[in-house]
């Protein structure tokens, strides 16, 4: 019994070193509680199994709250290059012939670019700036699912928009997300938003996540729905090592693009 108690006493002063500090090694931390490797590893897995942590190659690094979201057009620029290619890896998914969903976001926008010039293709959106990038695609039928608008990220959500998503299925659902980690799944800033984009991933056969580095190992306010919900993760070659192994344990495909 004392040596559990010690045992819980020590991962709350790890879990302590690691929000104040961002990150520790296993090194550091074996030195500053005078234990072996072995007990941090297992402290570490624990802590990480309980979403106090997120484990990483060589030791452990903090769970962050997600900042607020800047609005659509105002981070367009963040992450871009990366974001392109992750577009350009999720169009390479879809098939001649398929019908899609591309959700809102600056990521997303960039599938929706990649698919601007196929043929063949139907495209669902609630992201009025996907719906003008595609408008004059000739070899893509558009349709746009109505609702009320978010300014800040130019998309249209609530019963009218879940309504018509209630109707409609797709072979593959492209969508973003504010924040990603391994307990707490996908969550989202805007508490409106949550049920629409709950109904675009009911609508999919495939579901497909694409979000860059910086979206994992945070969460937010509101609760979207767990990982087990996307089928396939597309993110960037900045992702850690140790959450893309832990995405693959979770059953996701994962693509570095």
């Amino acid at each position: 019994m004392t040596g559990r108690l010690f045992t819980k006493q020590r991962q709350r002063a790890i879990a302590e070193v690691i929000a104040r500090d961002g990150h520790a090694s296993v090194d550091a931390l074996c030195q500053l509680f005078d234990v072996s490797p072995a007990t941090i590893r297992r402290d570490l897995d624990e802590l990480d199994t309980q979403g106090v942590l997120i484990r990483t190659h060589g030791g452990a690094m903090r769970i962050s709250q997600a900042m607020p979201e800047l609005p659509v057009l105002q981070r367009g620029s963040d992450q871009s290059e990366a974001k392109r290619r992750i577009g350009k890896a999720a169009a390479a998914l879809v098939p001649e012939g398929a019908t899609v969903f591309i959700a809102s976001g600056t990521t997303t926008l960039e599938v929706a670019r990649a698919l601007a010039s196929r043929s063949n293709l139907t495209v669902i959106t609630n992201a009025l700036n996907v719906a003008c990038l595609l408008a004059d695609a000739p070899g893509i039928t558009l349709v746009i699912c109505g609702g009320v608008l978010r300014q800040s990220e130019l998309s249209l959500l609530g019963h009218l928009t879940n309504y018509a998503l209630s109707e409609l299925r797709t072979d593959m659902v492209f969508i973003g997300a504010h924040a990603v980690s391994i307990e707490q799944g996908l969550s989202a800033d805007n508490l409106a938003e949550v049920m629409t984009d709950r109904a675009i991933l009911d609508m999919g056969v495939q579901r497909v996540l694409v979000a860059d580095h910086s979206k994992f190992g945070k969460f937010a306010t509101a609760r979207v729905a767990p990982l087990s919900a996307v089928h396939t993760v597309i993110t960037d070659g900045e992702l850690d090592a140790t959450l893309v192994e832990q995405l693959h344990e979770h059953g996701m495909e994962v693509i570095v693009a």
